[in-house]
């Protein structure tokens, strides 16, 4: 062996990505790459001892959205702490590209609504040092990280970009406009944009309720968009829906003109909702038909309940909407707490009903039958017998009192786990269905976003141990849950450099201790710019992370290396 061998991981476990069996192997890396993975003789500039560890590829999380972190921030905390080490960014359609002077607060307004991210830290992160989006990812470019970045074009900055206040006011757009709209796009592609992302759902709305831009886009606007990326013979398409337009089945004929005229792949999000609880099958099924047919359109899933997280200390709570709450809700925790163990107090916001519009909507169509304690560890899979609503029955409680006496534990630090999809039969088997087809992509762990009341960029590893451990049936094997989270969703978005342990490819892994590997409890933490709030959730097991051949994380630490670059663009396997 001629290379200057930079790392040997010795004795591992590996399980490669592919899905293919675990192999007892040693793994050499040099100038960035794996150039030997087997028994090698030659000594590493640095060891690493993994027998009796799990050697994986690092993970690629297609569904990010560290748009606004990335610019400020070189750890992209929490998914760096959870394998991963490719990020793609720009989903549902909000970003800050392109973007005009006038424009950039009501992008920020929109990314506070949408994705829960606060306006303050945006504005003081954000340093603007562009225009176009090809503008915005040099100045990506400008920062290295602990991974890697890949950007999307999102649709609201775009139609804002060329329509102004039509486009806020929801109007269509015309020829000309969608003629701009699909050269931008190609530009954007040809930058190193990995795709275009557009939101046709009512729950994406600013904080003062006006939606999204793109909700009522009309399908020759799209299909002008998605005809840029073809000129480009680059980048995917990706699409949140309601599928209400009028209906599931005509919307999705809609998607597949769009990938018919285009050529290009689109993935869309899928989850189980709890009023049209088989909606997610019917998309399943058309997805399955198209592929049969040659059409490159792919569901994108969660591994678990996209579940909010109500506490004190995040963006909701059920009492938030109360009178009573609202007069103590600017004081810190420590003196909420102390005016909430008050008997009167208490007497008086458990007998006050919220004011219109000051909670979350979703919130009012759960009620307590879907919310449940959420302990250390955390439990995403409870019965329904854990229910708030099923604990203030066997107490004889009203379900107000014992969510209330939950928020106060740990002085004020508890939360509550609201499962607001995926949930509606208070089992995770639509999960295991969706985890069992091949045509099925995992992600929507939105890393970066809603950090005031929703932590899901931990799903990389809630994957392995859940459903590769802890569960008590519906288990998967290792190597497919690996592979669903490495080399699927790396191919899905035309990264073949990575996701792979193979000679040649791009030196991103993980060494994890399968048996400690373990999700913590959330906690809020007040380290965004303007002293922003955000939940984060660590793990136990990583031993390493590795990335571009450079050990960026030890046992949870960062060590301080930074080799996560922008990718611009998809890339070859060599």
């Amino acid at each position: 062996m001629t290379h200057d061998i930079s790392l040997v991981i010795r004795g591992g476990t590996v399980i490669d990505g592919t899905g293919a069996a675990p192999v007892q192997a040693d793994v050499a890396v040099a100038g960035g790459r794996i150039v030997a993975v087997g028994e090698v003789t030659a000594r590493g500039a640095e060891e690493i001892d993994a027998r009796g560890l799990l050697v994986t590829p690092g993970f690629v999380d297609i569904h990010t959205h560290y748009d606004g972190q990335a610019m400020w921030d070189s750890h992209l905390a929490p998914s760096s702490w959870h394998g991963v080490t490719t990020a793609v960014m720009g989903n549902c359609g909000v970003g800050f590209a392109p973007v005009k002077i006038e424009d950039r607060d009501r992008l920020i307004e929109l990314m506070e609504g949408v994705e829960d991210i606060p306006a303050p830290a945006l504005h003081e992160g954000l340093d603007w040092q562009w225009e176009s989006f090809a503008g915005y990812l040099d100045a990506l470019e400008r920062r290295p990280r602990d991974i890697d970045i890949c950007a999307q074009l999102p649709h609201a900055a775009l139609r804002v970009y060329v329509m102004g206040e039509r486009a806020t006011r929801l109007e269509p757009a015309d020829a000309q406009d969608i003629v701009q709209m699909r050269g931008l796009a190609e530009a954007a592609m040809r930058a190193g944009g990995f795709g275009f992302t557009t939101s046709r759902t009512i729950s994406h709305r600013t904080l003062k309720g006006d939606p999204t831009p793109s909700l009522r886009a009309a399908e020759d606007e799209l299909t002008g968009i998605a005809l840029g990326l073809r000129d480009a013979c680059s980048g995917m398409l990706e699409l949140v829906s309601d599928w209400n337009t009028p209906d599931a089945a005509s919307e999705f004929a809609m998607v597949r003109r769009i990938v018919e005229a285009s050529g290009r792949p689109l993935v869309f999000s899928l989850n189980q909702r709890h009023d049209r609880t088989e909606v997610w099958r019917e998309l399943l099924t058309l997805s399955d038909e198209a592929a049969a047919e040659g059409l490159p359109i792919r569901p994108v899933f969660p591994p678990r309940p996209i579940g909010i997280l109500l506490g004190l200390q995040g963006s909701q709570n059920p009492f938030s909407g109360t009178p009573g709450y609202k007069v103590i809700a600017h004081l810190p925790l420590a003196a909420r707490v102390a005016a909430m163990r008050d008997p009167a107090f208490r007497r008086r916001v458990l007998s006050e009903d919220p004011v219109a519009g000051s909670n979350f909507p979703l919130l009012a169509r759960l009620g307590y039958a879907r919310m449940f304690p959420f302990g250390d560890p955390p439990d995403y899979e409870p019965p329904e017998s854990g229910s708030i609503a099923a604990i203030a029955a066997r107490e004889g409680r009203s379900a107000a009192e014992v969510a209330y006496d939950m928020l106060l534990a740990d002085d004020g630090q508890g939360f509550i786990f609201a499962a607001l999809v995926n949930y509606a039969d208070y089992t995770l088997e639509p999960c295991r269905e969706m985890l069992s087809h091949p045509n099925a992509i995992v992600g929507l762990g939105d890393g970066g976003a809603h950090v005031g009341f929703i932590s899901d960029a931990s799903f990389p590893t809630y994957l392995l141990t859940h459903w590769g451990r802890d569960r008590a049936s519906g288990r998967f094997p290792l190597p497919e849950l690996i592979r669903r989270q490495t080399s699927d969703t790396a191919r899905a978005v035309g990264l073949h450099d990575r996701g792979v342990i193979a000679p040649g490819l791009k030196a991103d892994l993980n060494i994890l201790d399968f048996g400690r590997l373990a999700l913590e409890r959330p906690t809020m933490h007040f380290d965004l710019p303007a002293g922003g709030r955000r939940l984060l959730q660590r793990a136990r097991g990583y031993v390493a992370t590795i990335m571009s051949g450079a050990v960026t994380y030890r046992d949870g630490t960062a060590t301080g290396a930074l080799p996560g670059r922008l990718v611009r663009g998809p890339q070859a396997a060599a």
